[in-house]
């Protein structure tokens, strides 16, 4: 099992930057992808940006040249970096992991607003 901890959400305005942190615990050395993802009601669930434990990352359209994510050393924490935040990007945002065994692993979320 995996458990995920999302922090470092709150209100920003537009413009500005926020970095969520996620913190990972128990069979860490199973996950293989690490990523993001948010939510706003009413809509599915749309993919952020991910991290393969080697290290590549990808991105939506939407948030590239904008969002970096990253990890620590340990692997074990997953960072997304925010600048230029706009309105568009209020959402709650939400860590994901994928195991060995392609079992999906989700914290339980974190708000974001964006709001002047």
């Amino acid at each position: 099992q995996v458990r995920l901890v999302e922090t470092g959400g709150g209100s920003v305005q537009p413009g500005g930057s926020l970095r969520l942190s996620c913190a990972a615990s128990g069979s860490i050395s199973s996950i293989y992808v690490m990523g993001w993802y948010r939510q706003t009601p009413g809509k599915t669930r749309e993919w952020v940006a991910r991290l393969t434990r080697v290290g590549a990352t990808t991105y939506a359209d939407s948030v590239k040249g904008r969002f970096t994510v990253s990890t620590n050393n340990a692997k074990d924490t997953v960072y997304l970096q925010m600048h230029n935040l706009e309105p568009e990007d209020t959402a709650v945002y939400y860590c994901n992991c994928v195991d060995l065994a392609d079992r999906d692993w989700w914290g339980p979320g974190i708000r974001v607003t964006v709001s002047s």
